[in-house]
């Protein structure tokens, strides 16, 4: 038996994964890191690769910055974990300072780990509050993979587990590039939400508690809702007396231009769901709601309890990190370098005919890989030898989308305008060297 120790060979360590670690999804990138600081990776072998994915899109400082790891030692050299009934100090800060941040509708928060389990905790206030118990979801949407997040996501993963929880509905994803009903852009009129209005009438049994989406489709290929959209939605909802569910894992604190992506929409949530860029790289989520919503479910017995709930040790980075994106002014910056990321793929888009459409906020990009624009046919192909091209030239981005081919791309709020730059040479390298 071979003992751990830093001596371990790369082939000893594969053979430990290959014989011991059960497969969760996407194959492993067969490249060990051995560390991470900033917009880069570091591979046992000592190569740097430009993390176009932030990890799973939830290292939104950077790796390894300097705030996290303070907030790490300080915890864990105060107290780590308690009882779910027991707080420290941290947590009252960062309940303060978040709140503090969001409308003053959103004044009440649930601290959890991760983004399922917000979610698990938002449709559980929605059911409890109004006491239906169907949750409308969109096509091409990821909310996790717990029973209730998991019935309403659409976007991959759905096959083989058997029936979803009772009263999941969906609606299609406003795809302006594919228009799910065959409109054209600029003259729409919000068409797919207005049939989807007459739908969801037709096949519910009325007993709608929430309508659950992210304000920028993420799984789903990077899916903009058109102009109105999200304010229209809003209406749906307040004339059929049901829930708003924002899901902000992936939009949520600075990565879209804004603190929160539902700002730029002028549309607040009744609940909002965040997780991935609230932790920076660790584990917390949050379920955020109204105190009337918060008054009227707890006297009702409301209970979400979780090993978890309200740690100590991710509630201080929580902290951290919410004072780093106000202090160094980050969702301005993911406003500014988006623009920059995204005008140099537009160039690329001029020069390569397979870039079929550019599109996102902030920085959160997506390039969607076509065989050519005018049929816009997905060529998953291209994109999977594009993305190992990436890779072996030192770029790391991401794949999404399901049946369509599209890179998300979401680096750290705190990469560099040079490091854009390489990372745009690169993809130039990878398109001119895999053009068929």
């Amino acid at each position: 038996m071979v003992s751990y120790d830093a001596d371990n060979s790369a082939d000893e360590l594969w053979s430990f994964i290959d014989d011991h670690l059960l497969h969760y999804g996407r194959d492993f990138v067969r490249e060990l890191i051995g560390h991470a600081s900033g917009s880069y990776l570091y591979t046992t072998e000592k190569r740097a690769i430009i993390d176009f994915s932030s990890g799973q899109m939830c290292a939104t400082l950077g790796h390894n910055h300097p705030a996290i790891v303070d907030a790490m030692t300080r915890s864990a050299e105060t107290v780590i974990h308690l009882d779910s009934t027991m707080l420290a100090p941290a947590i009252a800060h960062l309940g303060k300072e978040l709140c503090d941040l969001l409308p003053a509708e959103l004044s009440k928060v649930l601290f959890l780990n991760t983004g399922a389990e917000s979610n698990e905790a938002a449709i559980r206030l929605a059911k409890l509050y109004t006491g239906g118990f169907e949750i409308v979801g969109l096509t091409g949407s990821w909310h996790g993979t717990t029973y209730g997040a998991a019935s309403s996501t659409y976007a991959s993963g759905r096959k083989g587990y058997g029936p979803s929880m009772s009263g999941s509905l969906a609606i299609p994803s406003p795809n302006c590039y594919r228009c799910p009903i065959g409109h054209k852009r600029e003259s729409c009129e919000l068409a797919c939400l207005n049939f989807s209005f007459d739908y969801i009438d037709e096949v519910s049994v009325g007993s709608i508690a929430a309508i659950l989406i992210e304000p920028v489709q993420s799984a789903g290929g990077i899916i903009v809702p058109p102009k109105g959209y999200m304010k229209r939605l809003r209406e749906f909802c307040r004339e059929r007396s049901i829930l708003l569910i924002f899901d902000e894992a992936q939009t949520g604190l600075g990565r879209v231009g804004s603190n929160f992506a539902f700002e730029q929409e002028a549309v607040i949530p009744d609940i909002l769901s965040l997780s991935k860029t609230l932790g920076a790289g660790l584990p917390l989520s949050a379920t955020v709601t109204s105190k009337e919503i918060a008054e009227s479910v707890q006297a009702k017995g409301y209970s979400h309890y979780t090993s978890h709930a309200s740690d100590p040790l991710t509630t201080e980075v929580g902290l951290a990190v919410v004072r780093t994106i106000v202090t160094e002014e980050l969702a301005s910056k993911a406003d500014e370098l988006g623009l920059y990321l995204m005008n140099s793929l537009h160039t690329l888009q001029e020069k390569y005919e397979c870039i079929g459409d550019v599109r996102g906020r902030g920085l959160l990009i997506g390039v969607e890989i076509v065989k050519d624009r005018e049929s816009r046919i997905p060529d998953k192909q291209r994109l999977k030898r594009l993305t190992q091209r990436c890779f072996e030239l030192g770029l790391n981005i991401n794949q999404v989308g399901g049946p369509l081919a599209v890179w998300r791309i979401a680096p750290p709020l705190t990469i560099k305008k040079e490091e854009i730059d390489l990372a745009m040479e690169i993809l130039d390298k990878a398109f001119a060297s895999t053009e068929i």
